[in-house]
């Protein structure tokens, strides 16, 4: 009986600590209900930690800042945000994720990216996607006040593709879309996960 309850309470303990403990199915909850984010996350988790079963639930909570972020700052406190308001609505989850998109100038152009912030525990990982310069046609819609999103399905007339392929997928011809994007971030935000002896 006393084994049981020291195993119970080292893997307590861990879940705590934000550290990988067993085989047993670990709960994602993503908070977004955005399919490309949803997946990018599972992707993430599953590449990092191949050896791990994993299952990602993806739930609306505001972001607490503008619908579309126009800084760097604003679009990291949008991921941040997502993840405490995820962890205050599903706190039995082993991982919760926030991902957020936005812009930002440089000189006269607009840049779009990506932060990423991981929590398991009182653990957090963050990481920013790769960044790339918008083509002034959607730059100018955004800088009027519409969102990325919006701009590129006028822009190129497309449908909902911030749930597809995203401005990348689009620009890129679909080389590069924006799941693949993000999972990219999610690996870098998992690194103090994947060594924590580090952080």
């Amino acid at each position: 009986m006393r084994n049981r309850k020291s195993k119970a309470s080292a893997a307590a303990e861990k879940k705590k600590q934000g550290t990988m403990t067993d085989n047993q199915g670990k709960k994602i909850v993503v908070a977004s209900t955005n399919p490309v984010k949803v997946r990018a996350a599972l992707a993430g988790l599953q590449r990092m930690f191949p050896g791990q079963e994993f299952l990602a639930e993806g739930i609306s909570v505001p972001s607490g800042v503008a619908d579309q972020p126009m800084s760097d700052q604003e679009t990291l406190q949008g991921a941040l945000n997502r993840v405490q308001r995820a962890r205050e609505k599903q706190p039995e989850a082993d991982f919760w994720v926030g991902l957020e998109g936005g812009v930002d100038r440089v000189g006269s152009d607009l840049t779009t990216f990506a932060w990423v912030v991981v929590q398991a525990g009182e653990k957090i990982g963050k990481a920013r996607s790769g960044t790339f310069f918008l083509p002034p046609p959607v730059a100018q819609l955004v800088a009027e006040g519409m969102e990325l999103g919006h701009a590129n399905d006028q822009i190129f007339s497309q449908v909902n593709s911030k749930q597809k392929g995203g401005a990348v997928g689009i620009l890129t011809q679909g080389m590069l879309d924006r799941q693949e994007l993000y999972v990219q971030a999610v690996l870098l935000a998992l690194v103090p996960f994947k060594s924590p002896e580090l952080y």
